[in-house]
């Protein structure tokens, strides 16, 4: 069993979209940060990787044992072990993961740029474990999972508007108001306004929800900005990405 030590983690809770689980240069100060006393390292075939990294489904019982009790965090000087919680790569992409008991990757994280280096000299010369993946259903994407291809490219900030921006477009349908549709619409296009008066519901938000979720742009921000307005939870979120900006202070 190959291990690290003294492993930095920047935990994120429940995510089952691996761009949701941040690079090092995009922690925040605000980011609560752990480090490890000791963590295994598996080196595993990508299909395994991948079905951890972006999902949240059951992780196979043989690595579960493999991993058991073999993870510690150090708390009030005392070693105390975590149940299930390994490194993990396929070579290429590295994430740590703990089940918080369970048997499901409950949080997960990146490593800071010199423990990944790390990782893979130990793997050096190694071939990869496969596992056997009982149950696996096939991965949906939809309006609040959004596949990876229409996050690619974006900053933390900018996937964490572009959610918000999904949540209130989800909101949005559910409310199944023809008025208000047209009105969101045309707030996005307003030189289609002619043409959006005479659309039903099903036409307005599907032009809508297709033309949005397309990218990131100053134009999403502004739209974002507006339709969450006066829903004082969403300002709430809108404002703190304000704010946040990725740490420069932490130094590993």
């Amino acid at each position: 069993m190959l291990y690290l030590h003294d492993v930095w983690v920047n935990w994120f809770e429940g995510e089952e979209n691996g761009y949701n689980v941040c690079p090092f240069h995009e922690w925040r100060k605000s980011d609560g940060i752990e480090i490890l006393d000791q963590v295994p390292v598996l080196y595993i075939d990508s299909m395994t990787y991948q079905y951890l990294e972006n999902d949240l489904q059951d992780i196979p019982k043989s690595m579960l044992d493999e991993i058991h009790k073999r993870a510690y965090i150090r708390k009030n000087q005392e070693r105390k072990p975590l149940d299930y919680a390994s490194i993990v790569t396929d070579g290429t992409s590295i994430m740590v993961f703990d089940t918080m008991g369970y048997h499901i990757p409950m949080r997960k994280s990146r490593l800071i740029p010199r423990q990944e280096r790390l990782v893979l000299e130990l793997i050096e010369g190694r071939q990869p474990q496969s596992y056997k993946i009982k149950g696996k259903e096939q991965k949906e994407y939809h309006i609040l999972s959004l596949p990876p291809q229409q996050m690619q490219g974006l900053t933390r900030r900018e996937r964490q508007l572009k959610q918000l921006l999904m949540i209130a477009l989800d909101q949005l349908e559910a409310g199944e108001c023809l008025e208000e549709v047209r009105y969101w619409l045309t707030e996005w296009a307003p030189d289609q306004y002619c043409e959006i008066k005479e659309m039903s519901f099903d036409q307005a938000w599907g032009i809508l929800y297709h033309e949005v979720s397309d990218g990131w742009s100053k134009r999403h921000e502004n739209f974002c900005k507006q339709i969450v307005k006066g829903h004082s939870y969403y300002e709430n979120i809108w404002e703190k990405e304000q704010e946040e900006n990725p740490t420069k202070s932490l130094r590993p």
